[in-house]
């Protein structure tokens, strides 16, 4: 439960303490391991002409005004990814940012309206390599935090063992009974009948005005994401094409898209791609996407025309987001976001 004190009150603050401090030992051993290995650390400024373009992401709104009071708007980047990709464009090869990001309508144990999100790239490298990253950087965060295991809610993780591997459509077999690739055409073309059927077999609630995403996300949520990461961190990969908007396919099936999620003690702490690098098919999927948040939410985001010619001109890349504000929770075994972060955004909750 949040502290019926505020933060800042000596004795809230003076509990909160160890694990902040906690916080800046292993944000600065992950800076270590990035600048060892010839990464450069970049900032990605945080408005931006789009706040990033999923359906399901809420961005905070704002103006820029000119000197002559002209306005134009613009919006608190959701991800550094635009910004990031467009350095990758301009010739940068390997780069992190430990970017503060600002996300609407979300607060919850694991979602802050304001958080840190720890992006890295690699030029011309595979997203396989991202995945040993990955196995790393929680084995730099448990030894810098002075931990055997990683914890969340009764849950633990041994952040020192190589993570499990494991795709989607294995984990859907595995946990809920469904043979997702049957759901999909040759182009990864969803059939919602197909994927619906298989989900009220497994007991999973379906509504009349569900698309394919929804009834995905559901079964993900419901049986497979906390069956993740226990014991040891999971790798889950080859996500369907149509739930990885900036993806691009793999060469071996292309129902399937090279996208992988780290979890560990069933939280989310990870999301990587093998960039999609072609202008024409990110454009068909943002306006897909913005299709879909204008019939739930009855509103859209503009594309940063800007960012399409940057892809049009950018290396082929592997790129990942890590919520680091999780990995700190995790380290520390706190219950709450708010819990790591030195000074929580008011709840208006």
């Amino acid at each position: 439960m949040p502290h019926a004190s505020p933060w800042w009150a000596p004795p809230v603050h003076a509990e909160r303490r160890p694990r902040l401090l906690a916080r800046n030992r292993i944000k600065a051993a992950i800076r270590g391991f990035f600048e060892e290995r010839g990464f450069v650390e970049v900032e990605a400024a945080a408005l931006q002409v789009s706040p990033g373009n999923e359906a399901h992401l809420h961005a905070f709104a704002t103006e820029l005004r000119a000197a002559g009071g002209e306005a134009r708007p613009l919006y608190l980047h959701t991800s550094p990814e635009f910004a990031c990709k467009k350095l990758l464009a301009a010739g940068e090869r390997r780069i992190f940012d430990f970017a503060r990001v600002f996300r609407n309508r979300e607060r919850s144990a694991l979602h802050h309206p304001e958080f840190t999100l720890l992006e890295w790239y690699r030029a011309e490298e595979p997203y396989g390599v991202l995945m040993q990253d990955c196995a790393e950087l929680l084995a730099l965060a448990g030894k810098t935090a002075g931990v055997p295991e990683l914890r969340y809610r009764g849950r633990a993780a041994d952040p020192f063992a190589e993570p499990e591997r494991v795709t989607v459509a294995a984990a859907f077999e595995r946990h809920a009974g469904i043979d997702l690739l049957g759901t999909l055409a040759g182009g990864g073309e969803p059939d919602l009948a197909k994927l619906a059927e298989g989900a009220v077999r497994a007991g999973i609630r379906v509504a009349a005005d569900d698309n394919w995403s929804d009834v995905f996300s559901r079964v993900l949520v419901e049986r497979i994401e906390p069956n993740l990461g226990l014991g040891r961190a999971t790798i889950l990969s080859q996500y369907p094409v149509s739930e990885a908007a900036l993806a691009r396919p793999t060469a071996r099936d292309p129902r399937v898209a090279e996208r992988f999620e780290l979890y560990v003690c069933g939280v989310e702490l990870a999301n990587a791609f093998g960039e999609l690098t072609d202008p024409d098919e990110q454009r068909r999927r943002f306006e897909a996407e913005m299709d879909e948040k204008q019939r739930v939410y009855g509103e859209r985001y503009p594309i940063d025309e800007d960012f399409l010619a940057a892809l049009a001109q950018m290396p082929q890349a592997s790129g990942i987001a890590l919520g680091f504000d999780r990995l700190v929770m995790l380290c520390v075994g706190a219950a709450r976001i708010d819990e790591v972060v030195w000074t929580p955004v008011v709840d208006i909750g």
